[in-house]
């Protein structure tokens, strides 16, 4: 009778083993990078990236909406988004310091309010960051994306006078000037 028990408790071990080490090498959101570099500026964002797969991406929580309006995101999936900045910027008009940053946002139908916070290094960001370490919050308007993209993907594109930071997923587009102090 012990006998079968642990070989019980050992195959659920062996399983729960096998699906962590599963969804860390086969993601359905992976893990991405992107940078930018000019005049001695270099971001860096470490993020990872949700698929569409057929879902309401943003909407109204009564539509079931994956990312509801007016409700915290990460701006991403599994851990929080992470930026640096090499240099002091401007995030869209406001100063920020060189530094590293977790990234969230609150997404509207007309804007989402982009958040810079201290708090960095975490996981599993499903829970509401500790908003006493907000550095800043934004407001940046939506446009409509010139494509429908399947893949969240953060990029960057060259402006006048600095850097534009898009975020598209669906057919949201989202841009944040970014400009050197």
């Amino acid at each position: 009778m012990v006998k079968k028990i642990l070989i019980g408790v050992a195959v659920l071990f062996l399983g729960f083993v096998a699906f962590l080490g599963y969804t860390y090498f086969f993601p359905k959101s992976p893990t991405t990078s992107t940078s930018f570099s000019s005049n001695g500026l270099d971001i860096k964002i470490s993020y990872s990236q949700p698929s569409k797969r057929g879902r309401l991406i943003f909407g109204d929580e009564k539509d079931g909406a994956l990312q509801p309006y007016g409700k915290y995101w990460r701006l991403g999936a599994n851990a929080a988004t992470e930026i640096t900045f090499s240099k002091n910027i401007t995030f869209a008009g406001k100063p920020v310091s060189a530094g590293s940053y977790r990234m969230y946002a609150v997404p509207g139908p007309t804007s989402f309010q982009i958040s810079l916070n201290s708090e960095i290094g975490v996981y599993f960001a499903n829970e509401e960051p500790n908003y006493s370490l907000d550095v800043i919050k934004v407001d940046v308007p939506v446009s409509a994306a010139p494509s429908e993209t399947e893949k969240f993907v953060i990029q960057f594109s060259n402006a006048s006078e600095g850097v534009n930071m898009d975020f598209v997923w669906d057919k949201t587009l989202v841009r944040v000037p970014i400009t050197i102090q």
